[in-house]
């Protein structure tokens, strides 16, 4: 069975973009609860993901005495501590259970390498459990 099978399409999820700034990514996380999200550029190519714990590293190293100070600190400055693995669209299922044993979800590209959606582990959890 093919990856897109479990697609959950970009237009869908909640993602930063390369043009974003901390605080931005910051509410994006709070507002939906959200410990990772992917991280595009203005293409929407896919860069890697932006967690919880790579924003409050950078916190710590850069004190701020208000949120409003990181409105203009752009998104790319956080250093990103593990990217979540991508995987093609054309892939079967056997491949993206291997990718989603560490990460919460799975980024999926398509032939062009733009990203397109995600894979969650709980879908893909879901779908073995009632398909068993």
């Amino acid at each position: 069975m093919n990856v897109l099978f479990f697609l959950t399409p970009k237009s869908q999820i909640k993602y930063a973009t390369s043009d974003m700034s901390v605080r931005q990514v910051l509410e994006i996380l709070e507002f939906y609860r959200y410990s990772v999200i992917p991280l595009l550029n203005k293409n929407g190519r896919y860069i890697g993901t932006i967690s919880e714990g790579d924003l409050l590293f950078f916190l710590k190293d850069n004190p701020f005495s208000t949120i409003e100070q990181f409105n203009n600190v752009s998104i790319m400055l956080v250093k990103r501590h593990f990217d979540y693995l991508p995987i093609d669209n054309s892939k079967e299922i056997s491949n993206l259970i291997q990718v989603a044993y560490n990460q919460n979800f799975v980024p999926v590209l398509d032939d062009s390498l733009n990203f397109i959606g995600i894979v969650t582990r709980k879908s893909i959890i879901n779908y073995l459990y009632t398909n068993e």
